[in-house]
């Protein structure tokens, strides 16, 4: 029996449309040709994949992998290196013959030019010689913005399931595996999709609650009760997106297209119902540390979802951080994105005393920088590796983390790490390689939405979600949305 040829590429980039800056190419972890097996082991859904291909012998035929954080609209230039990358070795991969198309990818990607990059790779591919009808199978973020152009030209893309993304590398595993079915039966299944009306934030998409907790369930019980039905994806959205096809949707992967319609209808209603349910309330945080400084024993986490780092947004925003100099905070810790702050302390020696502007630039949310003397406690390379494999951090970048040259610096009771490179606070190791011990913290300021959970919540004497201006907002009307189908809830209201 001869090995199966699959043909390999990565695009994965969550774009935030309402953030002036533009992602270049230097944003990007771009690896091409034979460098993308190098991923094997490091725990990411590229990871997961090669796994399975292993085990199953399946020769990869690697093309690139482009790889960001969370970010502004992506430059053309972008798009554009991708492609000829992935143009050249999948033209000869169709001349050649390959059995199979994988894709590893996000599923919320904006270009300048582009609102459905996925799509528009898809159909590029389904047009080449040799590869119109191969199986295309692959994995994707639940927070995509899923479209009817990347069901069309797909056999059986599966999104991750929970939020945190903790099952990201298993989600590759196990969209493998259907690739894997595929072969052994010889038969190969389509995708079905459906928009919903529904738009919600990320703070509403955690999978341990109403209404993500409620439609998993739903999704998981489909799948056991209908054998032609080979895996349902509930997929949130991600609601910073312009673009027509922002927001909730499911999509299935199914050799029945009689039982996919029926199955879609019962998630639709579900999901109406419970739309309600997405909409987080906030804390005002003056309020708040006025109500819990006397009585917090810590760690009590405040989770600032507006500056999101996970969403896109910059991470320098200086909202709570104003709001804990109000107060007689002790033993608060806060992480911001200030590269010019990092090299503006970098000739200070260890415990010296500096004034300081820290945070808000070239943010149009924000106030801007906060002037502050501070003592430098310690200098890094910004380097660590999660604590957490399973860290909703490992997705897309694997197990080791550059937050670039970082410094901890103190102001009265409030511990700061400055970093160059933006990270997502999705595990304690960026705390603790900083000589941050958070368990030992009063107050840890989390500028993110749900993915903190797995790493912050075992630790947590109390979790408060904080009002604070930034582009991450927690309620979509506040956005102003050009491309946006519409109605749409909580734009429009909805009929039930």
């Amino acid at each position: 029996m001869t090995s199966k040829r699959v043909l390999f590429a990565g695009l994965f980039h969550e774009t935030h449309c309402f953030t002036p800056d533009i992602t270049g190419l230097a944003d990007f972890r771009i690896e091409r040709g034979d460098a993308v097996l190098d991923r094997r082991g490091d725990g990411s859904q590229i990871d997961g994949f090669i796994e399975v291909a292993d085990r199953e012998g399946w020769e990869i035929v690697p093309a690139c992998s482009y790889t960001a954080m969370p970010s502004g609209r992506v430059d053309d230039v972008v798009w554009a290196s991708f492609w000829a990358d992935l143009d050249a070795i999948a033209e000869r991969a169709g001349r050649e013959g390959v059995d199979a198309i994988y894709l590893s990818l996000h599923g919320a990607m904006v270009t300048q030019s582009l609102d459905d990059p996925e799509g528009e790779m898809i159909a590029r591919l389904r047009a080449m010689p040799g590869l119109a009808d191969v199986p295309l199978f692959g994995v994707f973020d639940l927070h995509a913005n899923f479209t009817p152009a990347m069901a069309s030209g797909a056999s059986g893309l599966v999104c991750y399931r929970e939020n945190p993304h903790i099952d990201a590398r298993e989600s590759g595993v196990r969209a493998a595996k259907l690739l894997a079915r595929c072969f052994r039966q010889n038969r190969v299944p389509r995708m079905v999709s459906r928009k919903l009306p529904l738009l919600w934030a990320p703070t509403g998409t955690g999978t341990a609650d109403s209404p993500m907790r409620d439609l998993e369930a739903m999704a998981r019980r489909i799948e056991a009760e209908e054998p032609a039905i080979w895996a349902v994806n509930v997929v949130a959205g991600f609601s910073y997106a312009d673009v027509a096809d922002a927001g909730v949707s499911f999509s299935l992967v199914t050799t029945d297209l009689a039982k996919a319609d029926a199955a879609l209808d019962l998630l639709e209603d579900r999901a109406v119902a419970l739309r309600g349910r997405a909409l987080v309330a906030e804390h005002d945080p003056d309020a708040l540390l006025a109500r819990i400084l006397p009585i917090a024993k810590g760690p009590v986490v405040l989770v600032e979802p507006s500056d999101n780092i996970g969403g896109g947004a910059p991470g320098n925003g200086t909202g709570l951080l104003r709001a804990l100099l109000r107060h007689p905070v002790e033993d608060a810790a806060i992480v911001i994105d200030d590269a010019e702050a990092v090299s503006a302390l970098a000739a200070a020696p260890i415990g010296s005393v500096t004034a300081v502007a820290i945070g808000g630039r070239d943010n149009p949310f924000d106030d801007g920088p906060v002037q502050l003397d501070v003592q430098l406690v310690s200098r890094s390379d910004g380097k660590f590796d999660l604590e957490d494999i399973n860290s909703h951090l490992a997705a897309s970048v694997g197990r080791h983390i550059d937050m670039g040259p970082s410094v901890v610096v103190r102001h009265g009771g409030i511990t700061i790490l400055l970093t160059t490179r933006k990270t997502p606070p999705f595990d304690l190791g960026q705390l603790r390689s900083q000589g941050i011990i958070p368990e030992k913290m009063k107050l840890i300021v989390v500028k993110a939405a749900v993915a903190h959970r797995r790493a912050y919540d075992p630790i947590a004497a109390g979790s408060y979600t904080v009002a604070t201006r930034g582009p991450c907002t927690n309620d979509p009307r506040l956005l102003p949305y050009s491309k946006l189908r519409r109605p749409i809830f909580p734009l429009d209201e909805i009929p039930l």
